[in-house]
């Protein structure tokens, strides 16, 4: 009787045991989307496949600004966002959220840019003259360019003759007109962008001075008050189902077509210590804030 007894304790134990894990049920905000039906159309498609990779359910939490991401994170009111490098930075600072996803963006590098036919020929020549970058607190466009001009010992407050913040396509007319010497970029952005859609002057008119290396990934973080086993365990499913969720994210084409080719990867905060450096470059060594907001 004790061993029929025991057995059938045994038997139930191995039984709870094998059964999975409960699904949990988390909020998801995606940065510079707003509203949920955008979230939907955009992101629809990358939601069900992280749903079906996980086996947890997730919940789109619409926000209209970093800041709103950021403080949701602090109220655990969000578990989950989806953002860019620059974004990551301040809002790890300010809620110790963790670099869970890296989102690769194939050749994401910024430029700075100058007419072919310019005597500007190394950053050092913009010493005294106006340059044109991108909104402020742009990884790409404002963060990188900045930093590049740092590297040719060229310090963006106090040795350029002004900065103006503006449009990919307003800096590329400027640059045309004179009205800047030179425009930082997104450089394969500004390729495919504005700078193909010109038809008054060929490519050629213009010349690169100056490319950083590939930018650190866009990221979807984790909020420092969801479960890390539960965390490790979703980066490794999304991980090992990465073509699927890299096809969802492309099929709502739009905004996503940037991530065309990427590579979705396990990434650690250490990565983006380069763009910390960035801050430094703008005047906001601590990152503490979002730049322009």
């Amino acid at each position: 009787m004790i061993r029929t007894a025991l057995a059938a304790a045994f038997g139930a134990a191995v039984t709870l045991t094998s059964l999975p894990a409960l699904a949990d049920n988390f909020k998801i905000a995606i940065t510079d989307v707003e509203g949920l039906e955008r979230l939907q159309t955009e992101w629809g498609p990358f939601k069900a496949a992280l749903e079906k990779a996980s086996g947890h359910t997730f919940e789109f939490f619409p926000v209209n600004s970093r800041t709103a991401a950021a403080e949701a994170l602090r109220a655990k009111r969000v578990d989950f966002v989806v953002t860019g490098p620059a974004e990551y930075v301040v809002i790890n600072k300010i809620t110790d959220a963790k670099a869970l996803i890296g989102l690769s963006r194939p050749d994401y590098f910024c430029a700075i840019i100058v007419m072919a036919d310019s005597d500007v020929v190394s950053p050092k020549d913009l010493n005294g003259k106006k340059v044109a970058l991108d909104d402020i607190g742009s990884t790409s466009g404002h963060l990188c360019p900045s930093q590049l001009l740092v590297d040719y010992g060229v310090d963006p407050m106090k040795d350029l003759g002004g900065i103006t913040h503006t449009t990919r396509a307003v800096a590329h007319e400027a640059l045309k007109r004179g009205d800047v010497a030179a425009a930082g970029v997104n450089y394969m952005s500004w390729v495919n962008g504005v700078r193909s859609k010109d038809k008054s002057v060929p490519p050629g008119s213009f010349r690169v001075i100056a490319r950083s290396g590939d930018l650190p990934n866009d990221l979807m973080m984790v909020g420092s008050h969801v479960d890390q086993t539960i965390a490790d365990a979703i980066r490794t499913s999304v991980v090992n189902n990465k073509k699927e969720v890299a096809d969802a994210i492309l099929s709502a084409g739009g905004e996503n077509e940037k991530y065309r080719g990427m590579d979705i990867v396990a990434i650690e905060d250490s990565a983006y210590n380069p763009v910390r450096a960035m801050f430094k470059a703008i005047g906001h060594p601590q990152y503490s804030e979002f730049v322009g907001e």
